[in-house]
């Protein structure tokens, strides 16, 4: 039940104080100058007690967002290493925009006007921010939002979900043709980086992630059968890769001069840590004369050219470490060739 207490200072001013007791809750009080506001705010906290929607409504106003990311950083965060860091920076430019507002008023209308500023805002590389990009960061922040959501009760719903994410593009499709793959390998064997060679070879005949090539172990390796087995990869899944021809060739012969002091197939000199090839690269492509490609297109060449060799949809999935078709339909028009020829041969099997 409600009571209200009528106060009157030294100085002659009226207020009025508020409590309201609940079996099983802890009392509320306010404080205000109009008796019809007391009133007021005693029916609706008396009602959302018995709802169960007050004290969520408080934790929103006792909380800011630079809380909620402070405590996400420190207590969720480091379940998620492999995108850590990366959420980890997304989340501090959320914690600069909007950090001192209270979780109360951190609304669809407020974040919708940083989706639109990080649209406008450029990189580090000073290239306009890609709509990808700006999806990853609301993803961010959602599940920062989700988890105060149902586990620490400081928000009743989470504003993020009510948000416009901006249209991604259908996925970028750059891989090598035949003269700049000649270009490509020969200045690669010319490079100051013993490894890079047998890396972009890895990569173009697997189609495996730069990551998962620099992080490779010798245990992993399995040269009599073919083939290794990432441990590591994007969707926490173990995948087996099949190693054969040249990508064969080259760790095989990798393997005969393989440094005693690592367990990495591509040590850096302390042999701790993977090699650092991202200036050898850049020479490469340089000295190559290859426009417009970057490393991580290697993955889509090597889907490319299994498209235009005949491989299904879900075959390169299976080869890339997809778990949906969703991310290969774009290597779809690759293969039309190949699709042609499975109409013709249902259509001649029934109506010929």
């Amino acid at each position: 039940m409600a009571s209200i207490d009528k106060r009157i200072s030294d100085s002659g001013e009226i207020s009025y104080k508020v409590r309201v007791r609940l079996k099983g809750y802890p009392t509320q009080t306010a404080t205000f100058k109009r008796l019809t506001d007391a009133k007021r705010w005693a029916q609706q906290t008396e009602a959302a007690i018995r709802e169960g929607r007050h004290f969520k409504t408080s934790e929103a106003k006792k909380h800011t967002l630079g809380d909620l990311i402070d405590r996400y950083t420190r207590d969720v965060l480091p379940t998620k290493p492999k995108s850590q860091k990366k959420q980890e920076s997304q989340l501090e430019w959320w914690k600069d925009k909007l950090g001192a507002y209270t979780l109360a008023d951190v609304t669809p209308a407020l974040i919708s006007e940083c989706r639109d500023e990080l649209l406008k805002g450029t990189t580090y590389r000073g290239t306009v921010r890609s709509s990808a990009t700006v999806v990853r960061y609301l993803a961010a922040l959602s599940h920062a939002m989700g988890v105060a959501v149902k586990e620490w009760q400081w928000i009743e719903q989470n504003p993020v979900s009510n948000v416009r994410k901006p249209s991604e593009s259908r996925g970028r499709v750059r891989f090598l043709d035949k003269e700049e793959r000649a270009r490509l390998l020969e200045e690669c064997n010319k490079s100051s980086s013993s490894y890079l060679y047998p890396i972009v070879v890895l990569a173009i005949s697997t189609g495996m992630r730069q990551g998962e090539i620099l992080n490779l172990r010798w245990k992993d390796i399995d040269l009599k059968r073919n083939r290794l087995v990432l441990h590591e990869t994007k969707n926490n899944e173990r995948r087996a890769v099949p190693i054969v021809g040249l990508a064969h060739d080259v760790l095989t012969e990798l393997s005969k001069v393989r440094r005693i002091d690592s367990t990495l197939v591509f040590p850096s000199r302390d042999a701790s840590r993977p090699v650092d090839i991202r200036k050898p690269w850049e020479s490469v492509i340089v000295a190559a004369k290859i426009e417009d490609f970057r490393f991580h297109d290697l993955r889509h060449t090597a889907a490319s050219y299994l498209a235009m060799n005949g491989a299904t949809l879900a075959e390169i999935a299976e080869v890339l470490g997809h778990k949906t078709l969703q991310m290969v339909k774009r290597y779809a028009h690759l293969s039309e060739a190949h699709t042609s020829s499975v109409v013709e041969r249902m259509n001649r099997s029934i109506f010929s």
